[in-house]
């Protein structure tokens, strides 16, 4: 009678840490990194697309008052890079950027980028969804105060096609900018960019204005970059926001522009409160 109660107890509890481990899915371990602790997140199988793809994430916890960068750091920082090549059945990892937030440090320079806490959504595509899967992960980044630590971690996470969603990652997901839909009229729109020239002769005073209508609630902001590394350019500022419509400046002056005095593309993430989105505009 006391084996059956026993070995009831103990299905019991098997099915509840089952549940349990079910409801998070798959992580890996945390590793200190910097000023930091970086793990791996991984969630449920979907099917819906072409191809078979696994929900998962970089999640980096930062020590209070550090912070760490956005894909471009602004006027100063180490943007993260995310190498997968040690990893097995894994076909393509696509890393999503959460919309980012302008930090000052008191010295007149602003970066780009997270405090606090930030995970970055994961699209991993196996060779074959029915073998088990080994992510692995070398992730150089950077933890900031006052001065730059470069940090390394260096991660793996094995799992299997039996993956349940993971709620951490759904609210991920929806801090990345959306794609722009000239189509769809939604209340947060890039509208325009367009090149000024100024005065100077040299083009010291030539800027990029950006238009946007900015119908919704939460603080205002925008981010640059060009077609590619060789580009970098000034954080834009902004110059109005008046009744849902907002203009910023880009400055020329202090941007490296390759091998042009002007991009001839910019990818601009527009942000308002937890709304944001990402468009490729042509400058005119």
């Amino acid at each position: 009678m006391r084996v059956h109660k026993l070995g009831s107890v103990l299905l019991s509890a098997a099915l509840a840490a089952c549940a349990a481990g079910n409801a998070f899915s798959a992580s890996s371990d945390a590793v200190v990194a910097g000023e930091a602790k970086v793990r791996l997140l991984v969630s449920g199988l979907n099917n819906t697309n072409s191809a078979p793809v696994f929900r998962g994430g970089v999640e980096i916890v930062l020590t209070p008052g550090w912070k760490t960068y956005w894909r471009y750091p602004g006027d100063a920082g180490i943007p993260p890079r995310f190498d997968w090549s040690g990893s097995e059945n894994v076909s393509h990892v696509e890393v999503l950027f959460p919309a980012p937030k302008r930090i000052t440090d008191g010295s007149g320079q602003a970066s780009i980028g997270y405090e606090e806490r930030v995970i970055f959504p994961l699209r991993i595509i196996p060779h074959d969804a029915a073998k088990p899967v080994t992510l692995k992960l070398k992730l150089d980044f950077a933890t900031c105060e006052k001065l730059c630590i470069p940090a390394e971690a260096v991660l793996s996470l094995a799992f299997s096609g039996g993956a349940s969603t993971e709620s951490t990652l759904e609210e991920a997901e929806k801090r990345v900018p959306e794609k722009q839909d000239v189509s769809k009229p939604r209340p947060l729109a890039i509208l325009s960019a367009k090149i000024e020239r100024g005065k100077d002769p040299e083009g010291k005073d030539s800027r990029v204005i950006v238009k946007a209508l900015a119908r919704t609630v939460g603080k205002l902001d925008l981010f640059a970059e060009g077609p590619g590394e060789e580009w970098t350019l000034s954080l834009p500022e902004l110059l109005k926001n008046e009744a849902g419509h907002a203009i910023f400046a880009i400055p020329l002056r202090g941007s490296r522009l390759g091998s042009n005095d002007a991009p001839p593309k910019l990818r601009l993430t527009l942000v308002a409160g937890e709304q944001a989105i990402e468009a490729e505009i042509v400058l005119d």
